[in-house]
């Protein structure tokens, strides 16, 4: 029988998996915190929501198998790579070439989420393409696994659903910081985080795809 009540370890430990996995160490989580600073509150909120479902599809999968997964990664990479490294240079040239749009604070607090609805699928794609995202959930749940077990379908979705609370949790309250400081930006400052941001997604989408070319042509 399936039991319907999940390791009670899952929760916490999901919640915490769900937080460290959205902390701005990567250009893709950066990109996210470069909209709340442009944008407002519910710019950045946006772009952390494509990234929180991204990482709940990657956690549901990985919590399922997580060698079946790392099998198709390992299958697929180089699709993977090239399609998130094209992504990512797309994204960072967009970034780079735009005129910056800096949002006063009331203008922004005018705004709603429904108004950049359009960044939660594109941040999605963005992270379930990255492999680098991908391998790194893989290594925490490698290393999670040791302490508490992801032994049923019930634990599997509980676990996915506490990172996703925890995910939520971070780019809640990290939209909200960046909107309430964001009146010491001006539209200087908010160009060199537009270029910095930008030069960082081109970067990486360069050495994923350029490493996909290199191993071609050896």
């Amino acid at each position: 029988m399936l039991s319907l009540v999940p390791n009670p370890l899952i929760i916490p430990v999901g919640i915490l998996i769900g937080i460290l996995i959205a902390l701005p160490i990567g250009p893709i989580n950066v990109l996210a915190l470069q909209r709340a600073a442009e944008r407002g509150f519910f710019g950045g909120l946006a772009a952390g929501l494509g990234i929180m479902l991204g990482d709940a599809l990657i956690a549901l999968a990985a919590a399922f198998s997580i060698k079946a997964l790392s099998q198709m990664l390992s299958a697929y990479r180089w699709a993977i790579q090239i399609i998130g490294g094209i992504a990512l240079i797309a994204s960072g040239l967009k970034l780079l070439l735009a005129p910056t749009v800096f949002h006063t604070v009331e203008e922004a607090a005018k705004t709603t989420l429904a108004d950049y609805a359009w960044d939660i699928p594109k941040h999605f794609l963005l992270t379930v393409t990255n492999p680098n995202a991908v391998l790194f959930l893989i290594a925490i749940f490698g290393a999670v696994s040791s302490f508490v077990e992801v032994a049923t379908k019930t634990d599997a979705i509980a676990i996915t659903l506490a990172i996703m609370a925890g995910s939520f949790a971070y780019w809640l309250v990290a939209a909200h910081l960046i909107y309430r400081i964001r009146h010491r930006l001006d539209y200087g400052s908010m160009r060199r985080i537009n270029q910095g941001a930008a030069l960082a997604l081109i970067a990486l989408g360069l050495v994923l795809a350029g490493e996909v070319a290199w191993k071609a042509i050896q």
